[in-house]
C-alpha cells in the first residue's frame, strides 16, 4: 500500500471532513443571499485554487493504511451473526458536474467538452498487482487484473499506483476513462484540466495493450478524447461517428483551469444531447432530438445540480465484490 499512500499524501495537506464540508458549502452561497449564480461560484472556485493547494481526500490515509483484504464487503459478526457495513474510505472521491444552467461567457476560450457513453461512474485504483473498481459509495464492486501499471501481479514491481475516473459499460466490458488523478505514483489532482487530459492520452499511449481485452486484462480501458467548445467543433463532434460504440449519455464541459476536486463543482457542466440547441445554440442531428424521453426537460433544471449516473444499490446493501481472475 506504500504506493497509494504516497500518491494521495505526497505534497498534500489533509483536512477534517467537517472543515471540508463547510468549505464546500461556502462556495455555494453568498452571505445573506442564499445560492449565488453559477458563474459567481465558478469565479470563487478558481480564485481559491490560485490561493491555496487544496486536498479533499481526508480519509484516504485510513484507506491506504487499512487491510486490502476488506474490499468493501460485509463483515459477519461471529457472536451475533450481524451484518455490518464496512468502512468505505473511497466514498465520494469522484468529481461530479452540475447542470450547465449559466452558459460561461468564456466557453469557447476556456472550456473543453467530452462526449460520454452510457455507463456507471466509478473510481479505479491499482496497487501491488490488483486493480479495483469503486462505486461512488466507496463499495469495491470489482477486483481484477489489468495491464495498467501495478494492476497485474506480473506488473506489480514495474510501476506504482494509478487512480482513474471512469465510466463502466458492463455490456461491452469497457472502462471509458474520463480523467486521471494519479499515474505511477505521481498525483495530478492539483494540475489543471488541460494538463490532465494531455497526460491521460500520453500515458495510455505508453500502454496500448490495456485497450484490448485479453488474458490478464479482462476489461478494456479506453481514454475519452476532449474537444474545444467552439460552436463549429461541437457541431462537428455531434454530427460524426462518436469514438465509442456505446450509446451517448451526455456532454461534460470542463473549465480548462480547474483542478480535480472530489464532489460536485460548477467548473464542470453537464448537458443531455438534446439540450445543446436550446442552451448553447449548437445544431445536432435529428436523431438526438428524437431520442429525448417524454418526461425529460429540454433545458437543465435551474434549482438542481447534476451528478452523472453512478451505480448505487437501492436497498442499501451491496452484493459481494466480484473477483475476476482474467
Amino acid at each position: 500500500m506504500d504506493e497509494l499512500t504516497s500518491a494521495f499524501t505526497s505534497g498534500l495537506g489533509f483536512k477534517s471532513k467537517e472543515t471540508l464540508a463547510s468549505t464546500h458549502s461556502s462556495l455555494h452561497k453568498i452571505k445573506g443571499t442564499g445560492l449565488s449564480s453559477q458563474e459567481e461560484r465558478r469565479r470563487q472556485n478558481l480564485e481559491i485554487q490560485k490561493e491555496k493547494r487544496k486536498d479533499y481526500l481526508s480519509q484516504i490515509r485510513q484507506l491506504v493504511e487499512s487491510d486490502e483484504e476488506d474490499d468493501g464487503q460485509m463483515d459477519i459478526s461471529s457472536s451475533k451473526n450481524e451484518r455490518r457495513k464496512p468502512k468505505r474510505y473511497m466514498a465520494n472521491q469522484l468529481m461530479f458536474s452540475e447542470w450547465l444552467v449559466d452558459v460561461p461567457p468564456d466557453l469557447e476560450e476556456n472550456w473543453c467538452m467530452v462526449a460520454c457513453p452510457k455507463g456507471k461512474r466509478c473510481l479505479i485504483t491499482t496497487s501491488r498487482g490488483n486493480t479495483r473498481a469503486y462505486r461512488k459509495s466507496g463499495y469495491c464492486f470489482k477486483r481484477f487484473p489489468s495491464f495498467l501499471p501495478a494492476g497485474h501481479r506480473r506488473l506489480a514491481g514495474e510501476g506504482k499506483s494509478v487512480i482513474l475516473d471512469c465510466i463502466f459499460n458492463e455490456e461491452r466490458k469497457i472502462f471509458y476513462v474520463l480523467d486521471v488523478m494519479c499515474w505511477m505514483g505521481h498525483p495530478v489532482y492539483d494540475s489543471d484540466t488541460e494538463f490532465r487530459f494531455f497526460w491521460l492520452q500520453a500515458k495510455f499511449g505508453d500502454v496500448p495493450k490495456v485497450s484490448q481485452t485479453a488474458s490478464g486484462n479482462p476489461y478494456a480501458f479506453l481514454p475519452l478524447p476532449s474537444y474545444t467548445c467552439s460552436k463549429s467543433t461541437m457541431e462537428s463532434v455531434m454530427s460524426r461517428k462518436l469514438p465509442f460504440e456505446a450509446e451517448l449519455d451526455g456532454i461534460l464541459l470542463y473549465h480548462k483551469h480547474t483542478h480535480y476536486v472530489p464532489g460536485s463543482t460548477p467548473l464542470v457542466g453537464w448537458l443531455k444531447p438534446w439540450m445543446l440547441p436550446g442552451v448553447l445554440g449548437v445544431t445536432i442531428p435529428q436523431s438526438y432530438l428524437d431520442a429525448k424521453p417524454p418526461n425529460e426537460p429540454w433545458k437543465p433544471p435551474v434549482e438542481a445540480t447534476s451528478e452523472m449516473e453512478c451505480s448505487e444499490q437501492k436497498n442499501g446493501i451491496d452484493a459481494q465484490t466480484e473477483v475476476v481472475t482474467g
